[in-house]
């Protein structure tokens, strides 16, 4: 059963951040002098994050205020969007893209750039994250543009702190194997740092993220995320949060913004994508999953929903992994 897992929760939420699986797509120590400026391009599915290890920096995203980070904070900018670090907000009106200034690369995802020009030094550790799981690509959608975890000592973000401490520590000496280390500490401050949000701004208690915290939609969503291949009605869901059928459809659908049958004929859709991309099952065996009869209108629904056909995306795959 897709999405089956021996280390499912109880929680709903905890188990959608479970499902988080990220894979690197681009990390860079940054030794930067004033001025400078970085410009961050627009990733798709993608999440960049940065760490001041050293000085500060200003963050400039589209639909957040522009903010100074400094040592011991953790930024996040979770819709993929182009965005910009600088010394000052003269710097950033001119900067250049990343990926066209001079890279050392300590592997084939992890680089050093210097640039900048003779005054007080800064570095970085930035990183762009790929989120394909359908439960990601969900949850980007529910986070604001900016997610900043500061730097002021409290006892629930300690273990936090002692995280960026290590990044701080492997990005200064970079030992051997040393971006290995920072591309995992990256992805445990990635989850951390949606944990923290979720936890303390009120705007994760509503939509999709409120309704996994909901009693009765919750665990309805957790079933459908577990095993979309099931023949699951309006009628079989709320049977098993005990809930009526007419109860359970209104509810769901103040809180998700769509019917269960709409959510789950989409999920199932992204399902089938996830699948697909992984390159390890054929277009027959997700359209047997999927609970359709046959391939042509498994793939006219996979279309309307992806916006490609499932036969582009396996071809895709095929060709990625051709020597």
């Amino acid at each position: 059963m897709r999405g089956q897992d021996p280390w499912t929760s109880p929680d709903p939420l905890g188990e959608a951040l479970h499902f988080l699986r990220m894979s690197g797509a681009f990390y860079c120590r940054s030794e930067l002098s004033e001025p400078w400026g970085l410009g961050m391009p627009r990733m798709q599915n993608c999440l960049w994050f940065h760490v001041v290890t050293s000085g500060r920096c200003l963050l400039d995203v589209e639909g957040a205020p522009p903010r100074y980070l400094v040592p011991g904070e953790f930024a996040l900018v979770p819709h993929g969007l182009g965005h910009t670090l600088s010394s000052d907000p003269e710097a950033g009106e001119t900067a250049p893209i990343v990926y066209d200034l001079p890279h050392d690369y300590i592997s084939d995802r992890y680089a050093v750039i210097r640039h900048g020009g003779d005054g007080s030094a800064t570095t970085l550790v930035c990183g762009a994250v790929r989120l394909d799981h359908p439960s990601a690509v969900q949850l980007i959608r529910s986070l604001p543009p900016l997610i900043v975890v500061e730097s002021a000592p409290a006892p629930n973000l300690s273990w936090m702190h002692s995280t960026l401490g290590l990044v701080a520590d492997e990005a200064r000496t970079l030992r051997p194997g040393g971006e290995a280390v920072i591309t995992r500490l990256s992805d445990i401050l990635v989850i951390q740092a949606l944990r923290y949000w979720i936890e303390h701004d009120p705007a994760a208690q509503s939509g999709w993220l409120g309704a996994l915290q909901d009693p009765g939609v919750g665990p309805a969503l957790a079933m459908v995320h577990r095993d979309p291949d099931k023949p699951w009605t309006v009628a079989s869901l709320a049977a098993k949060v005990a809930m009526s059928r007419s109860a359970f459809s209104a509810r769901f659908t103040s809180l998700v913004g769509e019917s269960p049958m709409k959510y789950l004929a989409r999920w199932r859709m992204q399902s089938a994508l996830d699948e697909l991309s992984s390159g390890n099952v054929s277009v027959a065996e997700v359209t047997r999953r999927s609970g359709y009869q046959s391939e042509a209108a498994f793939s006219r629904a996979f279309k309307k929903a992806i916006g490609v056909s499932p036969g582009s995306v396996r071809k895709r795959v095929e060709t990625s992994l051709l020597p």
